[in-house]
């Protein structure tokens, strides 16, 4: 596809698209910014999108090959988590929300090329277009013009935090912040599955594809709708030992609209095989954990 087009389609899902659940994902970086001047935010907005369109290079150019793997960025999501509750609690110790610390230019690009660590569900499609288009011009044209795209919405936000921290608002933004944090870490451990994986058993409802019963050996097949609200059926119950096809269809232009299941990220619409599967649970999510959904698998009892 021709530069100029991948980069007017990237302009595009950003604005329409990807602005809230960017904003959501990446906004609490903002938060060690606060206070700033609109320069600073400029400068942090400026790493970001230097960043974005290193990576658009590298990705069009090398392929999906340097994608970080599910339980890297689960780990990364966890971290950057902790890092915004630690700047909410630092603005409350001072009691109102600090700029960088002076002979540190570097603290808010250098926070700005930190959201390429938080990727939203949107930004991860941009990133599989980047890949598709087989050409690192490409890959930068698609990226550029996502990351412009969603860079007024954060720019907004920056300008917001800026007045609130000269205010009483300032512990509530603080309060928010933090909110953030957990979310992000709630939201790291549940890509990495390291959260509880309690599902009650009446929940789930049992699938059959054509022919496909407990014991069949025809396999079945299951379609699963990404909607704005996660996976719908978000449990299934499938025989184990038999193949099984999911056939991923989409509604959402969010998070889940990238799954990661068996460790790899998949775009959607998509259909995906796995092979037999012996007795147990498997868990896929969205690909930044937001939303996870069960595959139960079970003997036959015949």
């Amino acid at each position: 596809m021709d530069p100029v087009a991948l980069f007017v389609s990237g302009l595009a899902a950003g604005l329409v698209a990807g602005t809230a659940s960017c904003t959501a994902m990446q906004g609490g970086l903002l938060f060690g910014l606060t206070g700033a001047s609109p320069w600073t935010i400029g400068q942090f907005l400026t790493g970001r999108l230097a960043v974005h369109a290193v990576a658009g290079g590298l990705l069009g150019a090398l392929g999906s090959a340097i994608r970080l793997p599910a339980q890297v960025r689960a780990a990364l999501l966890v971290a950057a988590g902790i890092a915004v509750i630690l700047f909410a609690v630092r603005s409350l110790r001072h009691g109102r929300c600090a700029s960088p610390p002076p002979g540190r230019p570097l603290s808010a690009p250098l926070l700005g090329a930190a959201t390429i660590l938080l990727p939203c569900g949107v930004t991860l499609a941009m990133e599989v277009v980047a890949v598709s288009s087989g050409s690192a011009i490409g890959g930068v044209a698609v990226l550029t013009g996502f990351v412009l795209g969603t860079s007024p919405a954060l720019a907004l936000l920056g300008l917001v935090l800026r007045r609130i921290s000269r205010t009483r608002l300032a512990v509530l933004g603080a309060a928010v912040a933090a909110a953030v944090g957990l979310w992000t870490i709630g939201s790291g451990l549940s890509l990495g599955g390291w959260l509880p994986r309690a599902a009650p058993a009446t929940a789930a409802a049992g699938l059959r594809g054509p022919g496909g019963g407990p014991g069949s050996g025809l396999g079945s097949t299951v379609t699963v709708w990404a909607t704005n609200d996660g996976y719908r059926p978000g449990i299934v119950t499938l025989p184990a030992r038999t193949p099984v096809t999911l056939v991923f269809r989409t509604n959402t232009a969010g998070c889940a609209r990238t799954v990661t299941i068996a460790g790899k990220d998949v775009a959607l619409p998509a259909t995906v095989r796995l092979p037999p599967q012996e007795p147990g649970t498997l868990r896929y999510s969205c690909a930044m954990g937001m939303y996870p959904a069960f595959i139960r698998f079970v003997a036959s009892s015949g």
